[in-house]
């Protein structure tokens, strides 16, 4: 099972714990630069690209983003309004 919702999943009364990768590149998507406090520079802030006409700009912006985080970028590519990110941690 898949869980999208971002909610902690709880299993026998316990925490599970698992892969968080996932969950930090999309946080780090979502997130407003300025929105975490202890990194302020932090973040892409997809949702204000929605509207903008220059792609290119939004892809930069990820892989700053991702690099910054200790990600290796090796592909960044938007296809039918879904965001396709190939950048493993180091």
């Amino acid at each position: 099972m898949k869980y999208t919702d971002g909610d902690l999943r709880i299993e026998n009364n316990d925490v599970v714990i698992g892969d968080s990768d996932n969950q930090q590149r999309e946080d780090l998507l979502v997130v407003e630069k300025g929105s975490v406090k202890q990194f302020p520079d932090a973040g892409v802030g997809v949702y204000k690209f929605l509207e903008s006409e220059n792609g290119s700009d939004l892809l930069r912006e990820i892989g700053l983003q991702f690099t910054a985080d200790g990600m290796d970028v090796k592909a960044i590519d938007v296809k039918d309004n879904q965001i396709y990110v190939d950048a493993p941690y180091q």
